[in-house]
């Protein structure tokens, strides 16, 4: 994932606006919070009309979260979103947060499409297949 070093490398980006009360004892963003940043990075797209079947839902299913350095108020955060990998009901999404042009964490989350009665794997519908291979960057 060495491509995908500047925020500009990736297809999907938004920002998250830093709060006081994201912050801990020592004065930086609590580490609990850099989920929170993933989860805006990743739920614009997920919730995209292309993307669910009627009675679907997206589940994560592991989440793999480096911190590379620390986050200070005030400030925002910049969140780049890219797909890695399709397989039949899910995806591998990587996703890294900037604060003033510098990586302070990356992440690699795998999500899952399930139904929502029977609570199992769904596969992804053509429309999601489509929209997952245009944001789809090679791993490495």
């Amino acid at each position: 994932m060495t491509h995908l070093n500047a925020i500009s490398d990736f297809p999907l980006t938004t920002t998250d606006k830093l709060r006081y009360g994201d912050t801990d004892r020592q004065g930086h963003v609590n580490n609990a919070v850099f989920a929170t940043f993933l989860e805006t990075g990743r739920v614009e797209f997920l919730m995209d009309d292309r993307m669910l079947d009627e009675g679907t839902a997206f589940v994560i299913a592991r989440l793999e979260l480096d911190y590379l350095a620390e986050v200070t108020w005030p400030g925002d955060v910049h969140i780049g979103t890219a797909v890695l990998d399709t397989g039949r009901s899910s995806f591998k999404l990587f996703q890294k947060v900037f604060q003033n042009g510098a990586a302070v964490a990356q992440a690699v989350t795998v999500i899952v499409l399930t139904n929502e009665i029977t609570r199992k794997s769904h596969p992804l519908p053509e429309k999601a297949r489509q929209r997952l291979a245009d944001l789809t960057r090679p791993a490495s």
